[in-house]
């Protein structure tokens, strides 16, 4: 079994994700990508996540990663 990948957000980033959830203008895609950063600043292992929103490992561990190097950019 591989690293677990796991974020930890600042109060601002946590707040600005928290944001884009609940936006308006924004398509659902880029709101669950916000919602997946969230729950694993909280803790929540790449595979519960995956199963919460009904998508692929993968899709869940790209998102980190896009995050991990493009920050609110990579959304």
């Amino acid at each position: 079994m591989g690293a677990r990948l796991r974020i930890f957000l600042t109060t601002e980033e946590e707040r600005t994700l928290r944001e884009l959830r609940t936006a308006k203008t924004l398509p659902q895609r880029v709101k669950d990508r916000a919602s997946m950063l969230r729950l694993n600043n909280q803790g929540m292992y790449v595979e519960k996540i995956a199963a919460y929103f009904d998508c692929n490992k993968q899709t869940v561990r790209e998102t980190i990663h896009r995050w991990q190097k493009d920050g609110l950019g990579g959304l």
